[in-house]
């Protein structure tokens, strides 16, 4: 059954004074939740020499960390209506503090892979929460604009900023920085939790978790994941590859199943059964595939071939993070009130599938202001142009006992193409750069510059792909975003209607 009418008054909401303040709260905990996804790729190559990591195993500090935020999210988001918004929150906050502690003390790589997997354990109760709490706080279409541009701006620029960041501390502290940073942040967010943010109870601490969902939602996103990372060394064709794949198509084909059955399930279908929603969701999922990619390659096209320190190539990232700024707060901001949100959302994955395109040109001698960074500056302000209406419109018009899973629905799209895009890219990277090398490799003389030129070969083929998942997004969009613009009256302020049937 779902609840339908006006919900919950959203008055209380809208008259605390305190709103604004604890905006910046929720603000602090996502940046810290979306730095995380990124700022350790700046740190891998001096976390794999400290900690003897093999080049295949070196993927997992970024993969257990999306996956378990990702696979665990919609059980986080159920909690979180359950328990109380504000209650999770710090929980996630706390735990996700002593988690970056673990890993930044790590003495070998399973203790570091472990912390990452327990912080994407504790995002997935951090982010629905920060989310959930936005959602209801800031329910006027006007207010919510503003709140919204500025969340996507932090989901979106956040990890881009997490370059810089890896950057400064790689190169000035130590790579167990990149971890430690963590703590501060969540201490601050915390005693701002605890002054400035308000929360109705949650819906029933005697309700059941539907634990079986999470098992099979989560067991079919790794499935489907270690598919993709075994698929370089094995081969597409291998049986353990072939039924790693078959399995999570099982598996999340159960969790569908389940899900329509299950008295008190994880989601409640009838939440992405609503045409904008579920648009927006796989708008997110493909746009995410494309941009953890591109992050994962340039990163080691900026260090490996063109030799820039960890500092110099977080900052070749700032004019992008620049872009995504002015691209969600200055454009979608200030025109979702006006325009339905597909006419921000096209438009963007249109401007960053063609920033990817450009970035297939690279080469081994590639200029960076004159060929890298017009590709940059073209994906960012694609993806600030996406992002904003894509928060905005998914969560929009949900009832107060939702909002916590819907919130986590979001995010899970966001992780689990971040997932997907590590493995899948970085597969197709390393197999068609080590065919380049092979079929190249003639004069024993020249092998340097052929296993660079082999290396950005393989780059390239890949975010070929990505440029044509980026074009998907926008016709997925385009097809299945109908919505008009959050006016009064309108999607910002209507609950979710009551199911057919």
């Amino acid at each position: 059954m779902s609840g339908t009418s006006s919900g919950e008054p959203a008055a209380p909401q809208e008259a605390d004074p305190h709103r604004w303040w604890g905006l910046v709260v929720i603000a602090l905990a996502q940046l810290m939740v979306v730095l995380d996804a990124t700022i350790v790729n700046i740190a891998l190559p001096s976390a794999q020499r400290d900690l003897g990591m093999s080049d295949g195993n070196r993927q997992w500090v970024i993969t257990a960390y999306t996956l378990a935020f990702g696979g665990l999210l919609l059980l986080g988001g159920r909690i979180a209506d359950l328990v109380g918004r504000k209650r999770t929150f710090v929980i996630g906050l706390v735990g996700f503090a002593a988690a970056s502690a673990i890993g930044g003390a790590a003495v070998n790589p399973a203790m570091l892979f472990g912390a990452r997997a327990l912080q994407g354990v504790f995002a997935a109760v951090l982010a629905p929460s920060a989310l959930s709490l936005l959602s209801t706080t800031f329910s006027d279409p006007k207010e919510r604009g503003k709140a919204f541009g500025i969340y996507g701006t932090l989901a979106a620029g956040g990890a881009a900023a997490g370059f810089i960041v890896g950057g400064v501390l790689t190169e000035y502290l130590n790579w167990r920085w990149c971890l430690y940073v963590n703590v501060p942040f969540a201490i601050t967010a915390v005693i701002g939790a605890y002054a400035l943010l308000r929360d109705r109870p949650g819906t029933g601490g005697g309700a059941r978790l539907d634990v079986r969902g999470a098992v099979l939602g989560c067991g079919g996103l790794v499935s489907l994941v270690y598919g993709f990372s075994e698929a370089q060394p094995r081969g597409w064709v291998d049986p353990l590859v072939l039924s790693l794949f078959a399995l999570a198509v099982v598996l999340l084909a159960a969790f569908v199943w389940w899900q329509a059955r299950a008295p008190m399930p994880l989601l409640p279908l009838h939440i992405i059964r609503d045409r904008n929603r579920a648009g927006c969701m796989v708008t997110m999922m493909l746009a995410v595939i494309g941009m953890f990619g591109m992050f994962l390659f340039m990163t080691y096209y900026l260090q490996v071939i063109l030799a820039y320190s960890p500092l110099r190539t977080g900052l070749a990232f700032l004019p992008m993070t620049a872009a995504i700024l002015t691209g969600s707060t200055q454009i979608s901001a200030r025109l979702l009130p006006h325009v339905g949100p597909r006419m921000l959302m096209v438009p963007g994955m249109l401007l960053a599938g063609g920033g990817m395109v450009v970035l297939t040109q690279m080469t081994v001698d590639s200029a960076y202001v004159s060929e890298i960074l017009p590709a940059l500056l073209l994906i960012g302000l694609g993806m600030g142009l996406t992002f904003m209406p894509v928060f905005s419109t998914a969560t929009a018009g949900v009832a107060p006992r939702d909002s916590g899973v819907t919130s986590a629905t979001v995010n899970t799209s966001q992780q689990v193409g971040g997932s997907i895009g590590t493995a899948l890219l970085n597969t197709i990277a390393t197999s068609t750069g080590a065919s380049y090398i092979a079929s190249h490799l003639t004069d024993p003389a020249q092998r340097g510059r052929i296993v660079r030129e082999g290396i950005v070969h393989g780059y390239t083929v890949a975010i070929w792909v990505a440029a044509g998942i980026m074009l998907l997004a926008a016709l997925v969009a385009g097809l299945m975003v109908t919505a008009k613009a959050p006016k009064h009256g309108t999607t910002a302020d209507r609950p979710v209607a009551e199911p057919v049937g």
